[in-house]
């Protein structure tokens, strides 16, 4: 059959590439081993009609016959992780990979919204399951790298705080809170007053909660509320884990509605991810648009210089950049880890789809940070048009 003559020649060309610990089976009995050492993943075809995906072995492709149950996966999925991504090295093209700027989303306040709520509205109990007892979903910082999850996430809170000199008393706004951690700790540990904002409504509830059970409601402010609307001047800003779902396009209103909020000796820190690729695209392989299918709706990674750039454009000067790649590879395993360690929980929670999203997306973006495909950059800015002598002479100040 044409079929099997074209999956024949397609298995051949990968054997004289690469030797890849995967074993095929096909619903006729028929297998096929990748290379000469035992097997550590095995994928099951059940129909001919899955083939289609496994032939043009994308990310996107193969994570969309997972996900919506054409393929069945069996191994330790970092480990299906580096599988997938050897097949889809061995069969694409070099280069053959889409921008997220042919087609740029519009990002509406509604919009936004939707998609904040798609991803961080699965459950709170969901994320509990993986993420550290404080709930901090955001690269942590493993400043010796023998540090547990929760140690490495407020020594990151605590990383940020410090670099950006928060002192008692500053007024500090959080844009993208999540569940609250980093403005409890800025009001508990250096006397901040914090407005912290979200979209998600799960995140808002709950870290509400967590203020007032940390006593805590008279010095931080949780809002139900988009960035644009917020009107005031602060003295601090943190961006943690949220301008990935700005836009490319709109970086410079972004970092000029940041400005128009920063008083005008404030300083401010945004955390957040980037490509590698410097045309602003996604990605190697199709990872983002499996990502922008089923996890982050209308994500868009930028180049760090295309930040640098937007920043200025914005009004907002660079003071120091940190690329924390190595620690989100270590994060997002970590992550992947737990995940696995409460599979039976997890399922519990959310249907098999659902499981199936989150349980590759933790361990493949763990393996593209490792492999430098995305990075993470904390960016220190403040407004810029300042004479110098508001600079500091050194960053001795950061890790004192």
């Amino acid at each position: 059959m044409f079929w099997e003559k074209k999956l024949e020649s397609w298995v051949d060309d990968i054997r004289h590439q690469t030797a890849i610990p995967l074993r095929l089976q096909l619903w006729n009995g028929r297998q096929f081993d990748f290379g000469v050492q035992a097997p550590r993943v095995t994928v099951r075809v059940p129909d001919v009609s899955a083939l289609s995906y496994l032939l043009q072995p994308s990310f996107a492709n193969l994570g969309k016959a997972y996900v919506e149950g054409m393929l069945e996966v069996e191994g330790r999925v970092n480990e299906i992780i580096g599988v997938a991504n050897a097949l889809a090295s061995s069969t694409l093209k070099r280069g053959s990979k889409a921008s997220w700027l042919t087609n740029p989303f519009r990002h509406t306040r509604q919009q936004d919204a939707e998609a904040i709520q798609y991803h961080y509205d699965v459950s709170n109990d969901f994320y509990r399951t993986w993420l550290d007892e404080n709930m901090v979903y955001s690269c942590a910082y493993f400043e010796n790298g023998d540090e547990d999850l929760g140690t490495a996430q407020l020594k990151k809170i605590d990383h940020i705080l410090t670099k950006i000199q928060v002192r008692p008393g500053d007024a500090l706004l959080d844009i993208g809170c999540g569940w609250g951690a980093l403005v409890i700790r800025a009001a508990a540990k250096y006397g901040a007053k914090c407005v912290g904002v979200t979209l998600s409504k799960n995140q808002y509830a709950l870290a509400r909660e967590r203020v007032e059970q940390a006593g805590l409601s008279d010095r931080v402010e949780i809002r139900l509320q988009d960035y644009r609307d917020v009107t005031g001047t602060f003295d601090r800003i943190t961006s943690v884990g949220m301008f990935e779902h700005v836009g490319v396009k709109n970086l410079p209103a972004y970092f000029s509605r940041m400005r128009s909020l920063l008083a005008d000796d404030g300083l401010a820190m945004n955390h957040g991810i980037t490509t590698a690729n410097v045309d602003n695209g996604e990605a190697a392989n199709g990872t983002g648009e499996f990502i922008d299918k089923y996890v982050f709706p209308q994500g868009e990674l930028p180049h760090i210089g295309e930040v640098l750039k937007a920043m200025q454009i914005g009004g907002m000067e660079a003071l120091d950049v940190e690329n924390l790649r190595r620690h989100y590879a270590r994060t997002c395993g970590m992550w992947a880890d737990n995940f696995e360690a409460q599979a039976e929980r997890i399922k519990g929670l959310v249907d098999e789809k659902r499981f199936r999203i989150w349980r590759i997306y933790l361990a493949g973006c763990s393996y593209a940070f490792a492999e430098d495909w995305i990075a993470l950059n904390q960016i220190v800015c403040g407004k810029s048009g300042r004479h110098a002598s508001a600079l500091p002479w050194s960053r001795r100040h950061m890790y004192s």
